[in-house]
């Protein structure tokens, strides 16, 4: 009698052969690459063959000291009306979750009428406040003043500026930190309650270290934006970027390159900023669950090559 086959005489080979995978092809790829090649040629080459831009001047000017003066205020502004605007904002922030109607109320006020009206507007008002106030006092309401001084000398054209980009950018930024605390599980506050910990000290411990990761992306947007804001203190006369360039080219008529000597700085100062911000992001980002992006190289991106040795399991892969 024949006996039945064991399991080794039934199990079938594998075959081990690395499987070759054929990358899709994105033609369309191909063509929208070329086709932005080709207008990014014709237009650098236009700017750069212009001679109306009279690229010798920008040169000249480029490290100009009244346009090096105009970029110091304008970096002098951004930190200052940024600190005010960040403070300023974790406050309010605070204020509108708040239990105290009251509090909440006077804060939802706040961004309803900083948000409400133009920047230009705000920054008008604080630079002519003395025609409203011609004193500004500490003392006892409806009685008597301890201390005053004199509005227009209290209330500079940079004192305006600050007042108006600071609290104006307070009040963007309260919404962006109460968003970023909403974002935190209620479950850890209930937590932190039980364990004794006061609001305060949850708020600075367990709420606002995980916040940071929703907080950091739009602030440094915010920062950014800041930084070009400021040219709308030209609208009070303050000396930065903008008024040192419209002062240059008033006197030399040389419009176009001066305007492109003051992009240029904003370029620069925005490219620094932009880098700043990607490192605080990454650093804020530590711990999350989420994966890193795998990195491909610019021809597998752009063209569905897949170059180089092939994924970590072996053989290639769809690009």
């Amino acid at each position: 009698m024949s006996s039945s086959p064991g399991p080794a005489e039934t199990r079938q080979e594998v075959d081990t052969t690395p499987i070759k995978a054929i990358p899709v092809r994105h033609y369309g790829r191909w063509v929208a690459g070329v086709i932005i090649l080709f207008l990014a040629f014709i237009v650098i080459r236009s700017v750069v063959t212009n001679s109306a831009l009279q690229w010798s001047v920008v040169g000249q000017f480029l490290f100009d000291d009244r346009i090096l003066n105009g970029v110091r205020n304008t970096l002098l502004l951004t930190v200052i009306s940024m600190v005010i605007g960040i403070v300023g904002g974790v406050l309010i922030a605070v204020m509108r979750l708040s239990p105290n109607p009251l509090m909440s109320g006077a804060a939802a006020i706040y961004v309803w009428l900083l948000r409400g009206t133009p920047l230009i507007t705000q920054l008008i008002i604080w630079n002519f406040l003395a025609l409203a106030y011609s004193r500004i006092g500490l003392g006892i309401p409806f009685g008597p003043t301890f201390i005053s001084w004199d509005t227009n000398t209290l209330i500079t054209q940079f004192t305006a500026s600050l007042l108006g980009l600071g609290l104006n950018e307070a009040a963007y930024m309260a919404e962006i930190v109460r968003g970023g605390i909403q974002s935190v599980d209620s479950g850890q506050l209930e937590a932190s309650s039980a364990l004794g910990m006061s609001r305060a000290k949850t708020l600075r411990r367990i709420v606002l270290p995980q916040a940071m990761r929703v907080i950091i992306p739009p602030t440094g947007n915010e920062t950014i934006s800041m930084l070009k804001t400021t040219s709308l203190v030209v609208a009070i006369g303050y000396f930065e970027l903008m008024v040192s360039a419209q002062t240059i080219y008033a006197q030399n008529y040389k419009t176009v390159p001066i305007l492109i000597v003051a992009a240029a700085w904003y370029l620069v100062m925005t490219s620094v900023l932009t880098v700043a911000q990607y490192y605080i992001e990454k650093y804020f980002a530590r711990g999350t669950s989420r994966p890193p992006a795998q990195q491909r190289k610019w021809g597998t991106r752009m063209l569905g090559f897949r170059f180089g040795s092939g994924s970590a399991q072996g053989g290639g892969g769809v690009a």
